[in-house]
């Protein structure tokens, strides 16, 4: 007698939104992964397909949920912004994120980052950047056909995705957007708006002084004018009267 298995209904698997990790580590390794996941969705903001997202559990096959991976950061084109309990990428129309991020934290280890490394090359990661704040390297690696390939040089590669320029100094990694703004912080973001709006108030102020000093010029001028008006007008009327008494004003 031969038993037949029932394989799994892929409908009742449940693919959690969570996988018990924390997202950081330090607050350096937070505030990297803020940084470069806010200014990646502030770059394409106004393309309503481009996906980003933080820490966000990614499942590549469906029925397998014990395979995924949550990327620091990941941007994917072609799928639409908006809420994602997870990324599963069958009811994404197959499209595996495009562009990695992983900040390297003091509780990193090398074999679980090994095993990241293959699962992005294996699902289609094509542009893979993983940065060590403490040792403030940053290594990249691209796709050619089915393997991730180490970027050579890295500091001031442009990332075909993204256009995204990126640049290491004594400071560590900045990140430039394709018209060379830098990366900022919502903070320093917030002070530079700050600063705008106190030079358009400043603006503002002088404009209005000087439309003041100009209205004051003009009132000036009009109230010469009456009083030279004024001053004609009287002596037109003397030299009236003089002719009146037989004299002639152009005679005195």
């Amino acid at each position: 007698m031969v038993t037949q298995l029932q394989s799994p209904d892929k409908s009742n698997i449940i693919y959690p939104d969570d996988n018990g990790e924390p997202m950081s580590d330090n607050t350096e390794q937070f505030r990297l992964i803020v940084w470069i996941k806010e200014n990646s969705e502030l770059l394409f903001a106004n393309d309503p397909n481009v996906f980003v997202a933080g820490d966000l559990l990614w499942y590549p096959v469906e029925g397998n949920n014990k395979l995924c991976q949550a990327p620091d950061v990941m941007v994917v084109f072609g799928r639409p912004k908006g809420y994602r309990g997870s990324y599963q990428q069958w009811k994404e129309d197959g499209i595996a994120p495009q562009v990695v991020f992983e900040i390297w934290s003091p509780g990193n280890r090398p074999a679980p980052m090994i095993q990241k490394f293959k699962f992005y090359e294996r699902y289609g990661v094509e542009e893979y950047y993983l940065y060590d704040p403490q040792s403030l390297e940053l290594t990249g690696w691209q796709r050619q056909a089915e393997q991730l390939e180490a970027i050579e040089q890295i500091d001031g590669w442009i990332s075909p995705r993204l256009g995204v320029r990126f640049q290491l100094s004594d400071k560590g990694l900045e990140m430039f957007d394709p018209s060379g703004e830098p990366f900022m912080s919502f903070v320093e973001l917030a002070q530079l708006r700050r600063e705008a709006q106190a030079r358009a108030i400043e603006a503002e102020q002088l404009r209005q002084q000087a439309e003041q000093l100009q209205q004051q010029a003009e009132q000036r001028a009009t109230e010469t004018e009456a009083l030279l008006e004024q001053e004609r007008s009287r002596s037109q009327a003397l030299e009236s009267r003089l002719r009146e008494m037989g004299i002639d004003p152009n005679q005195l």
